[in-house]
């Protein structure tokens, strides 16, 4: 049973973050090859993304290729590179007004498929509803990294002093620095981890862990942790009393 009508529209979050697990589980149950599972998870992809955009969420992030996913098989990446590629449709995007932008260390990633992804950056760049952000060959632990190297330079430099460093320094050097924390951070597969994903970002985030395969996350379980998200009180560190 879909809860949709149940959602309040006007407490929707802000920014959605997705650990997409489970393709290759799924597509072993169905005795497929793991490249089959995500194919057919690139497909739930673009149904969250249209649902996402139509409940007015303003960022959805997804968790893409991590820089562990490196050390997978070698046909298993060249298929999830190829799959890249086929389905970054900008038609989508411009037919529901979504920017596009990318998170991650992609000079790893293939000229051609780094190629087509900033293609469909700039082509998407003055689209003013929701922005779509793929992390790619991204890590929390990377992304802190290169952003203390950025900050040690600018120390060495002159150009930044030891005791202005601050939350809001750090968050101005991370690749996410152009969009807020995420409100909801959802997990699938049954996993429950966060796998190195947007550690210093979900440090308030809701948490959502099912156990469906993301082929089969559909609309119906978006809404489910959509509404769950809702029923959950916000403090920040405060009480009860001072939120209300």
């Amino acid at each position: 049973m879909d809860n949709k009508e149940q959602i309040d529209i006007n407490r929707i979050p802000e920014h959605v973050a997705i650990i997409m697990d489970g393709n290759g589980r799924w597509a072993k149950l169905r005795n497929k090859e793991r490249s089959y599972g995500h194919r057919v998870g690139a497909e739930t992809v673009h149904v969250i993304t249209e649902e996402a955009a139509r409940l007015g969420i303003k960022f959805l992030t997804l968790y893409t290729f991590s820089t562990e996913n490196w050390n997978r098989p070698t046909d298993e990446i060249a298929a999830l590179m190829s799959l890249l590629i086929d389905s970054v449709e900008e038609e989508t995007f411009m037919k529901n007004n979504i920017s596009f932008r990318i998170i991650g260390d992609i000079e790893k990633l293939p000229a051609s498929v780094r190629e087509r992804l900033q293609q469909c950056v700039s082509h998407t760049a003055n689209n003013t509803g929701m922005c779509l952000v793929l992390a790619l060959s991204y890590s929390s632990r990377w992304e802190l990294t290169d952003a203390m190297k950025k900050i040690a330079a600018q120390v060495q430099k002159g150009e930044l002093k030891p005791e202005d460093i601050d939350c809001d320094c750090i968050n101005r050097h991370l690749s996410t620095h152009f969009m807020p924390d995420p409100d909801l951070l959802i997990r699938t597969g049954g996993e429950i981890r966060l796998s190195n994903y947007l550690l210093w970002q979900s440090a308030y985030s809701e948490l959502y862990f099912c156990d469906t395969f993301w082929p089969d996350f559909r609309k119906e379980e978006f809404h489910k942790a959509i509404l769950d998200y809702q029923q959950r009180e916000r403090r920040f560190g405060k009480t009860s009393e001072q939120i209300s």
